[in-house]
């Protein structure tokens, strides 16, 4: 019989293992056995609290999801108007926590819908109908240049990474005011 209280406990760790498994060996290349010895558990138990691979990936998707979006609403709390709104999106998305090496599952495409939604809704009230096709350039941005300052090869740090992306959110916002 389970010990009781343990499920919370055994969900995280084999989300944590996941999120490092894939790390090591990719999304298509990791199975449940490696999640499960990387959690130190067996693989009749991970399947036993996820039902199936997929369902743990769901699950450590929105994990990471919701550490973003914890992230993005203590931004949120202090930002005062949609232009602070938008800048504060973009600084959790170049938060140091967003360049932990494991964590590049992120770049899944349910995290980009959300993100491309975040931003159309802070976007709306300062640029109207344009805020759908600004918001898809912003995403692409942020990932493009997250991935430039997650790589250290290309020597551009998340500040750097940052300013070039407001440079681009400010010249687009600017235009759409001319207009």
């Amino acid at each position: 019989m389970p010990k009781l209280g343990m499920q919370p406990i055994r969900r995280q760790q084999l989300i944590v293992a996941a999120v490092a498994a894939i790390h090591e060996r990719g999304l298509n290349g990791v199975t449940m056995g490696d999640i499960a010895k990387r959690a130190g558990v067996s693989p009749a138990l991970a399947h036993h609290y996820f039902g199936s691979k997929d369902e743990l990936l769901a699950a450590t998707m929105r994990h990471l999801l919701g550490e973003f979006a914890l992230a993005a609403r203590h931004r949120l709390a202090d930002a005062a108007g949609p232009r602070a709104r938008v800048d504060a999106i973009l600084e959790a998305s170049f938060a140091p926590e967003q360049f932990s090496p494991a964590l590049i599952a992120r770049l899944l495409a349910i995290y980009l819908k959300r993100l491309e939604a975040n931003l159309r809704h802070d976007l709306r009230p300062l640029v109207g109908e344009g805020a759908v096709a600004l918001a898809r350039g912003i995403a692409a941005m942020i990932d493009g240049l997250w991935l430039h300052a997650a790589l250290p090869t290309l020597h551009r740090s998340p500040d750097e990474a940052l300013g070039i992306l407001r440079d681009y959110v400010d010249g687009r916002l600017a235009a759409a005011a001319r207009h």
